[in-house]
């Protein structure tokens, strides 16, 4: 991997996040993210499901700066709001706390990049946890978090529960992330095939999520990115109903106008029923400062393997 000096020319990012309630739910537990990291002042874009208004999110077209960018998307669970609680603290505390340990860094390399991300991670699972214990109302409250941080021409990513990642490149839809669920884990041990795993009653059963206990393993990743790659972050509300085809197809048909883009992949969620709310992040990642994809360069789970892990 190269260091982020040796990437002197420009990434131009385009991006987008849309989410929607579903079908059948009544609140929306789903939280997601888009904020480049800066050292004071207010960045080049940001953009929180939060603070979202009625109709049509904005696409932010922006160079990627030395400090790199964060998307992120976050499902909650739990009782009443307690899952919409907890997939908003966990994204505000993680963000907070990847500013207060990359910012100030002198050390920019990917390692330190990668591991700042993983820690931010974790830092939001202990005061998810810690809130949870401290108001009973908001006792078991926990939130999935896949979180894709970009420094440089490279792509990591952070993820603990279902929340999905993937790079799309030259029409194909690779999966980044591995489901930490009981049917994944069934689907490893050869006791289910993945067709089987869609119809199973335990398909939304997941194996750990922030906030449930005080510590979580953060299973990180990385991608060499390449010209006019275009990655997406997706809550299971998503990725439960549309197939890594339509994915890819969505991105193509949508390349240019990635509103468009994630808006038919909502609208395909909710042709199928949405019984879960639905979230997509996407960006295109384009410019000189990324080399033309190759022959050799399928994109696919690469585990990064960090001091501590």
């Amino acid at each position: 991997m190269k260091t982020l000096e040796e990437v002197i020319r420009p990434v131009a990012v385009r991006v987008v996040g849309r989410t929607h309630t579903g079908r059948r739910r009544a609140e929306n537990q789903d939280s997601f993210l888009v904020a480049e990291l800066t050292a004071g002042g207010e960045p080049v874009y940001r953009l929180d499901s939060k603070e979202l208004h009625p109709g049509d999110p904005p696409v932010g077209a922006f160079t990627l700066g030395p400090a790199g960018l964060l998307l992120l998307v976050a499902d909650g669970m739990g009782g009443a709001a307690a899952g919409g609680v907890a997939s908003e603290l966990a994204t505000s505390y993680m963000h907070e706390e990847l500013i207060r340990r990359w910012i100030p860094e002198r050390d920019r390399s990917p390692v330190r990049f990668a591991g700042a991300l993983r820690a931010a991670v974790e830092w939001a699972n202990a005061r998810v946890h810690e809130r949870a214990q401290q108001h009973l109302e908001l006792h078991g409250m926990g939130t999935t978090m896949t979180a894709a941080g970009v420094l440089g021409d490279v792509l990591y990513v952070a993820q603990v529960g279902d929340s999905r990642a993937y790079l799309v490149r030259e029409g194909v839809a690779a999966q980044l992330t591995t489901d930490q669920s009981v049917v994944q884990q069934m689907i490893a041990a050869g006791l289910l095939s993945p067709e089987e795993a869609e119809k199973s009653q335990h398909r939304h059963v997941i194996l750990q999520a922030l906030g449930i206990a005080d510590h979580v393993q953060v299973d990180v990743t990385y991608q060499q990115l390449r010209r006019d790659d275009v990655a997406v972050l997706c809550s299971d509300g998503l990725s439960g109903l549309v197939k890594d085809t339509e994915i890819a197809a969505a991105v193509n048909d949508g390349r240019e106008d990635p509103t468009r883009a994630t808006a038919q992949l909502i609208e395909l969620a909710l042709e199928r029923g949405a019984p879960d709310n639905v979230t997509v992040v996407l960006a295109v990642f384009e410019g000189e400062g990324l080399q033309v994809p190759g022959p050799e360069d399928a994109p696919g789970r690469r585990v990064l393997d960090l001091p501590g892990s």
